[in-house]
């Protein structure tokens, strides 16, 4: 539903910046009492003063234009970019088996895990800071199509340790992409339309679905796949790499469709913090102009607000301004714990999650479980439990849109059923059970998942939002190496990691429920 002009907001502004040019206190004055039009989630934070009443005039106009076709194409193609970062990021564990066993099982078996896991990781640190640095646009761009590459190139490879490199190659673009999908979304979303953040993790089980269905399609026949390592070659096993082609064309079109549909420019609210207002307002007069909108922001009424201080270092491309950004990300003691409590969150979630399915095979078996499934059954089963995951975030945007829970209470709600599905799975004797319970929890986890993904940069403050998203992206990345790590040396029929992973769970929740921001009912700053 487009948001239509409000006369009045066009009035306050101009009230504005008639009292801002009669000095600072009036300003600050200003800022008070105009907070009908919208109240931002870090503007009464102790942050810059011109870019905090800039900030307030850049989501007035955003507010203003409303809902366009443009954010329609956004949320299609970002959406393209959540489904093919769920889609290459499960690639790496679904390929692993039958290309170990094509290489003579010769190496680290859980080789593939790591290299994906750190990829991602300094993927996610790379990409997250060099949004913050030289902008999204151009990372947004080369992310995506630098992993595509990568997954055809990948599905090529003659030996373990090369294998090991791309899939290394490919969670590098997939992690920086991860970042930038709900960053450059949300510096364009109108306030009331923020919730929709949350609905966009749907795509996210949309890609899993499509790992599943190419997986379904290449790993059963046993024409494409050997049966042992003793008369395992390249021409009879060749179903993990047709899964590697075929994903990885997918993902180039999704790319090149990126470039050349939505033509993304960069987002308003980077500029506001480069200082280049001029570019800001030449941004939504395009947006206004093109779909018929009024937007009453003027260079002007930003240059009266003061100049912006802060946000980056004298030479952008130094050590000085990494240390900015993430000073940025502590600036007050609220945005410190704000900052700080996403990060354990993320953390959290990178063990709990990939180590409970590393011990559950084996406590299962050990309880009389009998899961012994086909080729067929397994993917399957795969396929149904991505398919589930979908329908989690399109609850969570609708929860998390709803007064009482808003986002926090909307992440305990899902944390705590999951939890409780992640205690009863222990109990899973055949294999509908199984897939029962792999569904129940795909849909559960993803209503957290989906909404920590769209809070974080909600309440990240904009000038470093792409640097502290990239922090929470790595915080789950070293965590689901060490579940790698763990999986590898422990002993795997104990049953005392899966309840702690549950517990895990738990304290996510109530951790959720103390976020010092609630985003529901404000914008992001």
């Amino acid at each position: 539903m487009v948001t239509s002009p409000v006369p009045e907001k066009v009035e306050s502004n101009d009230h504005e910046q008639q009292d801002t040019k009669s000095g600072a206190g009036s300003v600050q004055a200003v800022s008070r009492t105009t907070t009908h039009d919208g109240e931002d989630i870090l503007g009464l934070q102790d942050l810059d003063p011109a870019l905090n009443r800039k900030m307030h005039l850049v989501n007035n106009a955003i507010d203003e234009i409303g809902w366009t076709p443009y954010h329609t194409k956004l949320f299609i193609l970002n959406g393209f970019g959540y489904a093919v970062d769920s889609l290459v990021l499960l690639l790496q564990g679904v390929i692993a088996g039958p290309a170990f066993r094509e290489f003579g099982q010769h190496g680290y078996a859980n080789a593939m895990t790591i290299a994906g896991y750190v990829g991602m990781l300094i993927g996610a640190l790379f990409w997250g800071l060099g949004a913050d640095i030289i902008g999204r646009r151009f990372a947004f761009n080369v992310s995506l199509l630098l992993c595509s590459v990568s997954v055809i190139i990948a599905g090529a490879m003659p030996n373990w340790p090369s294998l090991g490199l791309w899939i290394a190659l490919i969670g590098f673009g997939a992690g920086g992409n991860l970042v930038l999908d709900t960053t450059v979304f949300l510096e364009y979303l109108p306030g009331n339309k923020q919730w929709v953040l949350t609905l966009m993790a749907g795509w996210w089980g949309l890609g899993q679905a499509v790992t599943g269905f190419v997986a379904w399609g290449f790993l059963v026949p046993e024409k494409w796949n050997c049966p042992s390592v003793d008369v395992c070659t390249r021409l009879n096993n060749m179903g993990w790499r047709y899964v590697m082609f075929t994903s990885g064309a997918l993902v180039f079109v999704m790319s090149i469709l990126r470039v050349t549909v939505i033509r993304l420019r960069e987002t308003p609210k980077y500029l506001l913090a480069l200082g280049e207002d001029a570019q800001v307002v030449e941004t939504f007069q395009f947006l206004a102009s093109k779909y018929n909108r009024h937007c009453s922001l003027t260079v002007d009424k930003l240059d009266a607000c003061g100049v912006v201080l802060g946000t980056h270092s004298k030479n952008r491309f130094s050590f000085a301004e990494t240390l900015v950004h993430l000073r940025g990300l502590f600036s007050t003691p609220k945005i410190a714990l704000s900052t700080s409590l996403i990060w354990v969150s993320w953390a959290m979630m990178g063990l709990a999650y990939p180590l409970f399915y590393v011990f559950l095979p084996s406590y299962l078996a050990s309880r009389g479980a009998n899961l012994d499934v086909s080729p067929f059954e397994t993917w399957r089963n795969y396929t149904l439990t991505n398919i589930s995951s979908i329908f989690g975030p399109l609850l969570a945007g609708w929860m998390c849109n709803i007064p009482f829970l808003g986002r926090r209470y909307t992440m305990l709600i899902g944390t705590l059923m999951t939890a409780a599905f992640f205690f009863a799975y222990t109990s899973v004797r055949n294999g509908s059970q199984d897939v029962g319970f792999s569904c129940s929890i795909a849909f559960c986890l993803n209503i957290y998942y989906g909404t920590l993904y769209a809070y974080t940069p909600e309440v990240l403050p904009s000038a470093h939002r792409a640097t502290g998203n990239g922090v929470a992206v790595a915080c789950n990345r070293v965590m689901g190496i060490l579940s790698a790590v763990i999986a590898t040396v422990s002993n795997t029929s104990t049953s005392a990691p899966l309840y702690i992973c549950g517990a895990l769970l738990v304290a996510m929740g109530v951790l959720s429920a103390f976020f010092p921001f609630e985003p529901y009912g404000r914008r992001s700053s």
